[in-house]
């Protein structure tokens, strides 16, 4: 059997496709610039892993001047520590080697270690599970790839790694609940409901379902960082070690970086399993699995429509419990605005120790950066239609109407966009397509964008959509009560 490299197999589907596209047989609304594929097993994801290590800069950098280089030092040769350090903001977390926590903001977010809140209750491994599961899902091979080094390092095997890509049958209810709820809270995060947390809470209490959540929306906001910059797999696969051992509660402390490959043996088992995780469409006509990578979100509401959702969410009462607000404000960072507590804040305020970072996070994406609030406003509403994460859409309809925005205007956003100049296009359908699947963005949307309006509003704009994703999620899944 020929076996194809993962860019072999790329380029032959984008071969396939255009001649497709010559044939008359594609319709004029499909591109021959699709995404990237996803690996439908595990030898297959193996080599996509490996290929990734060789992947092309998406967005252009300027020459390094000493001074920069300099300044860098050992990461002058860092693609991505140079895309923070010539396009982010300083003191935005994501300046000069900065990795954004919080929850969910930016370019980092989240993190998934016990050691970020000593409130934290579930296992590292259980956790670094999660998110190989969530990086399946988005099909983000960098996170994927780390993750598989990571879980190595926690003691699990190859064989158990790989059965996390759908035989969960030797994992307790517990994990296969657990990681039912972290696909659809990443795929479907429009179609999360009661029954979801009600089905969790069989097993974890409401704190470390809260826990799950800020996770897997920093773990989300990962996966589209690093894909939305077109992020290279790391040579060294995260350095992150093969150490034996038992599960720990603690992220391990790092080795010295070492030669890394993907390129290791399956077992028989797995060597034709297709995934059950990521999203895999099947052929009409020969009823295979295809690499074509989608995302399935339902057409948007009418404006109708939404005004209902907006008064149900207005009347709903939260999922999850909300801290006293007086006690929350003893956690609040220095500088946020006056007036009653928002939600979102008392919902965070359930990790004490974590909260003010978080907090901060969240405010960070707002207060800073070159964006424009108006583009913000605009990013946050297209962003929150697409999750049908209702408590973001009513913030963000808040928003735009401060900037002078008429009801007419603001529902326009959901349109074809015909009136909005190529600059605002190019950045509408970046966040659009980033922020319902990270990798139906494609390399061509981005080299639009950037010549539309720069490589720092770009960069800038996929950190900002990133922020807003993991803002949905956390929001959503725990159904906050629109403010009036």
């Amino acid at each position: 059997m020929l076996k194809l490299s993962a860019r072999r197999i790329v380029t032959c589907s984008l071969l396939a496709f255009a001649a497709k596209v010559l044939a008359g047989q594609v319709g004029a609304a499909e591109s021959v610039t699709a995404p990237r594929p996803i690996p439908l097993t595990r030898p297959e994801m193996k080599e996509f892993l490996e290929d990734m290590k060789g992947r092309s800069q998406r967005i252009p950098l300027p020459e390094l001047t000493d001074a920069a280089r300099e300044e860098l030092g050992e990461r002058s040769g860092s693609y991505e520590a140079r895309l923070r350090y010539h396009y982010m903001q300083p003191g935005d977390g994501q300046g000069p080697g900065g990795q954004g926590r919080g929850a969910g903001g930016g370019a980092g977010g989240g993190g998934f270690g016990r050691d970020n809140d000593p409130d934290n209750t579930l296992d590292y491994a259980f956790k670094v599970q999660l998110f190989w599961i969530v990086s399946r899902t988005n099909n983000c091979q960098y996170c994927l790839g780390h993750q598989e080094s990571k879980l190595l390092g926690a003691g699990m095997t190859e064989d158990e790694i790989a059965a996390l890509d759908g035989d969960w049958s030797q994992h307790t209810p517990a994990q296969r609940t657990a990681y039912t709820f972290a696909r659809k809270f990443t795929f479907e995060p429009h179609l999360m409901n009661d029954a979801d947390l009600d089905g969790l809470r069989t097993y974890y209490t409401d704190k470390q379902i809260l826990e799950m959540i800020l996770s897997m929306a920093g773990n989300n906001s990962i996966n589209r960082w690093k894909e939305g910059a077109g992020i290279p797999q790391s040579a060294g696969g995260g350095n992150f070690g093969r150490r034996p051992g038992t599960e720990t509660t603690a992220e391990p402390p790092r080795p010295a970086p070492t030669a890394h490959s993907y390129l290791t043996p399956t077992s028989e088992k797995f060597q034709k399993s297709i995934t059950k995780v990521a999203p895999v469409t099947i052929d009409s006509k020969t009823g295979q699995a295809t690499r074509s990578t989608v995302s399935i979100r339902p057409a948007l509401e009418s404006r109708d429509d939404v005004e209902k959702a907006l008064q149900s969410a207005r009347q709903r009462k939260p999922r999850l419990p909300l801290v006293d607000e007086s006690k929350s404000r003893e956690l609040l960072p220095d500088g946020f605005p006056e007036g009653p507590l928002p939600q979102w804040v008392r919902l965070l305020a359930n990790f004490p120790n974590s909260a003010k970072g978080r907090i901060s996070s969240i405010r960070s994406a707002e207060d800073r950066n070159d964006l424009k609030p108006l583009l913000k406003a605009q990013l946050s509403w297209i962003i929150a239609r697409q999750d049908r994460a209702w408590y973001a859409v009513a913030q963000a309809k808040q928003r735009l109407k401060e900037q002078g925005w008429s009801d007419e205007q603001i529902y326009s956003l959901d349109g074809d966009w015909s009136n909005f100049t190529p600059a605002e296009r190019s950045l509408f359908v970046l966040a659009r397509k980033l922020a319902a699947s990270p990798v139906v963005l494609t390399d061509a949307d981005v080299a639009e964008a950037v010549k539309q309006v720069g490589p720092r509003q770009v960069v800038q704009t996929i950190s900002y959509t990133t922020s807003r994703a993991s803002f949905d999620r956390i929001t959503e899944s725990a159904g906050l009560t629109v403010e009036k």
